[in-house]
């Protein structure tokens, strides 16, 4: 209720500021022009008293004359003009308007009857909320269905089969892994993930990280895109092993961002867009959803231009017929290998086109632009980092 009062007077308050010279102007008379000339008569006797074009018992009679013409102008100067019905009508109209704009407005985009949140109870309120979300099962079931996959018969007969082989033989790593992707195929990501899951219970102390980011791919996806408790454990273990490992840390910051803590999000994700491959595809994941987390965190970001191959043309290059596939991607890296050239650019540029050789096979042509980047970013830790990983990427320098 006092929220509602208060929004009231502010609104009444800034009405009436508003309408109130349309008031006033009713009421105050305009000013007779003569006393303007008076006064300037007045002015020009002082200076030719102060020249001595005017004796003083002279400059003194024409003094007086013109301050009794002046008196009588400001006694005449105004003629009240009473306010009636018309001249009040047009401020009134104002200010119900500005009150009634200022509720609607409110009550479409603000959130009426919604309590107060201090700082602290907003951050124990995201607490409750990621302590208390479904677990994985819950929301796998609550997720919608894919669309169906047109496969042959035969080929969904032999993945039924594998379905039951599979359990039957627990440490069959062939026959999980088979089972792990014919279910991604089949887009029953769900059943993919619980298969990975067994897989690198199978591996053991020799599971590879990309077995594990895998696994939290399938789990996000089967959840319908939230990260489940489960899940959560996942990012974790990848994060033990890995501190800057851009899956994890992208899966992290969406369960932030689905927790009501885009702040914690933003932070996350900034340095990810800013500082890595937008062809990457958690990379581009988060910079598709970077924007509206910093309008809910309440902080203004422009996102970073992506330059060169883009994670889309590089997607739509792969649709399309291999000669012309080629072609289309010899262009977009011949485009970015010239800018460099020509302008330099960031070391993330750099990393990206000596992929971009690797990805078309000139390992010769990759090689060659790692070796002159490194002369560039030969004093940056950071940048060094970067290239070391692209020219790993494209297969100049060995694992």
């Amino acid at each position: 209720m006092i929220f509602w009062l208060v929004c009231i007077v502010m609104t009444l308050v800034v009405a009436a500021i508003i309408a109130g010279p349309l008031v006033r102007g009713g009421r105050v008379a305009e000013e007779n022009p003569d006393i303007a000339v008076y006064r300037a008569q007045l002015d020009e006797i002082e200076r030719d008293l102060a020249r001595d074009l005017l004796a003083p018992d002279e400059a003194e009679r024409a003094r007086t004359e013109v301050a009794r013409r002046l008196l009588a102008a400001n006694r005449a100067k105004t003629t009240p003009n009473k306010a009636g019905k018309g001249s009040l009508l047009a401020p009134a109209l104002i200010g119900a308007g500005i009150l009634g704009i200022s509720v609607y407005v409110y009550w479409a985009i603000g959130a009426p009857g919604y309590p107060d949140m201090p700082l602290q109870a907003r951050l124990a309120a995201s607490e409750e909320m990621r302590a208390n979300r479904p677990g994985q099962a819950a929301l796998e079931a609550a997720a919608p269905a894919p669309p169906p996959v047109e496969v042959p018969d035969e080929y969904r007969e032999a993945i039924t089969q594998l379905r039951v082989i599979a359990p039957t033989r627990p440490d069959d790593l062939e026959a999980w892994s088979l089972l792990a992707s014919h279910e991604v195929e089949l887009r029953n990501y769900a059943g993919a993930a619980k298969a990975q899951a067994q897989v690198i219970a199978i591996k053991g102390d020799a599971v590879e990280m990309i077995d594990r980011q895998r696994l939290l791919d399938l789990m996000v996806v089967a959840a319908g895109g939230f990260v489940s408790p489960e899940a959560e454990d996942v990012i974790n273990t990848i994060l033990d092993e890995d501190r800057a490992n851009i899956a994890a840390l992208y899966y992290l910051g969406a369960l932030y961002n689905q927790t009501d803590r885009p702040d914690l999000a933003l932070r996350l994700w900034r340095d990810l867009v800013e500082t890595g491959d937008p062809n990457n595809f958690h990379i581009a994941s988060a910079r598709a959803q970077i924007s509206d987390a910093a309008f809910r965190a309440g902080v203004e970001y422009a996102l970073p231009e992506t330059r060169g191959p883009t994670f889309a043309q590089m997607e739509a290059a792969s649709q399309l017929p291999p000669e012309e596939q080629q072609a289309m991607i010899g262009n977009m890296v011949s485009g970015l290998a010239n800018r460099l050239a020509t302008q330099g650019g960031p070391a993330q540029d750099w990393a990206r086109l000596i992929r971009s050789y690797g990805s078309i096979g000139e390992t010769e042509a990759a090689r060659a632009v790692w070796e002159e980047a490194q002369q560039v970013f030969v004093s940056s830790m950071r940048g060094m980092e970067i290239l070391t990983n692209a020219a790993r990427d494209a297969g100049v320098l060995d694992e």
